[in-house]
């Protein structure tokens, strides 16, 4: 099987506006983690490197959570929906980090990709009704931010786990580079 989300992307455009060049840097960030976490067993996605216990697998589950988190709390104000809704986050603040080694490959997979699915949706609907400039819902602490500060704060969070990413699968397998290759997905996500 291969990863829609991977087959076909393209990155940002070399002359797009600023709405191109948002989305297909988000987009780039998001094929090579789906390409970085792609074709490994449980095992590979619990591996660590060196001090850090990060996994690709947790990887997967935060991404997903972080999806959620962006797009239907602080931008429309809604529950992040399951399995984020029923976490004691005060009592277990680690817990996507730590379930994600109970969770087999094709969970957090699924997880991950229905996570950006919905995201995708939500920043088409924004883009027709008002486009970059158009304001979320809030924050926890009441701060309001735009649709634009929404997209860039989560590329930003795509490239940092991107490069743990990097890092943790060459330890597993030996994959290295900066993007999916071109035209081909990888196997098995």
């Amino acid at each position: 099987m291969t990863d829609p989300d991977v087959q076909g992307w393209t990155g940002p455009p070399p002359t797009g506006d600023e709405t191109a060049t948002l989305l297909g840097s988000l987009e780039r960030q998001r094929a090579t983690f789906a390409w970085k976490t792609g074709g490994l067993d449980a095992a590979g996605l619990r591996a660590t490197v060196g001090a850090s216990s990060l996994t690709l697998g947790g990887l997967l589950k935060h991404l997903a959570f972080v999806e959620a988190l962006t797009f239907s709390t602080k931008f429309l104000g809604r529950s992040p929906g399951a399995p984020w809704e029923t976490v004691d986050w005060d009592a277990d603040p680690d817990w996507v980090w730590r379930t994600a080694a109970d969770d087999p490959p094709e969970r957090l997979r699924a997880l991950w990709r229905d996570a950006v699915t919905r995201s995708r949706a939500v920043v088409a609907e924004a883009l027709d009704d008002g486009g970059l400039d158009r304001l979320g819902s809030g924050w926890p602490d009441g701060e309001v931010a735009s649709l634009r500060r929404l997209l860039v704060d989560l590329v930003e969070e795509y490239a940092r786990h991107v490069g743990h990413a990097d890092l943790i699968r060459e330890s597993v397998d030996g994959l290295v580079g900066e993007d999916p290759p071109a035209g081909r997905p990888p196997a098995g996500t």
